[in-house]
């Protein structure tokens, strides 16, 4: 019985934060293909530690962080290294306003390295602070600060020189 409450609590919970943990997935990795697997992959680890998850104050950010460190964990892997492609494919979700600004967003994330990126999302779309974002990469809120103002250095870069580039080809 204690099996199928457990069962039924995990099912609702998922059903309910899939779409908000591929979302931030995709943020991490910049391919919803991937994104899937590192959603399916979290669930998994949700699901054999349910017992704990259960017990936590805050479920999302429980969740949260077993998404990103499956992301960084897979970014250190060797396999992952062999079998990452060299040019993206764009995917895009939804119609919106301005969608070359947020194409240009996309791929300025996704050229920044793991732990950058992983900052940059786990502060500004997830809207934590320094020291829930130190917690939910299992580092230091110092670690945070530099990562996050290395990485906006980069985006600004980036995106600076892309409207230039732009506007000399018109």
């Amino acid at each position: 019985m204690a099996k199928q409450k457990r069962d039924v609590e995990f099912t609702e919970y998922l059903a309910s934060r899939s779409g908000w943990l591929r979302k931030v997935a995709y943020l991490l990795c910049g391919d919803w293909h991937r994104a899937d697997d590192l959603v399916q992959e979290c669930a998994t680890k949700l699901y054999v530690n349910w017992s704990r998850a259960g017990r936590v104050e805050n479920l999302d950010g429980y969740a949260r962080r077993v998404l990103v460190n499956t992301f960084l964990a897979e970014q250190r892997s060797p396999w992952w290294r062999r079998t990452a492609r060299t040019a993206p494919t764009e995917d895009v979700a939804s119609v919106v306003a301005d969608l070359d600004v947020q194409l240009d967003l996309r791929k300025a994330l996704a050229a920044l390295p793991p732990r950058q990126r992983a900052t940059v999302v786990l502060r500004y779309y997830c809207d934590l602070t320094v020291d829930q974002t130190a917690e939910a990469m299992n580092c230091s809120s110092g670690n945070v600060k530099s990562q996050t103002s290395r990485a906006l250095a980069t985006l600004r870069t980036t995106l600076a020189v892309r409207p230039a580039t732009a506007e000399r080809t018109s």
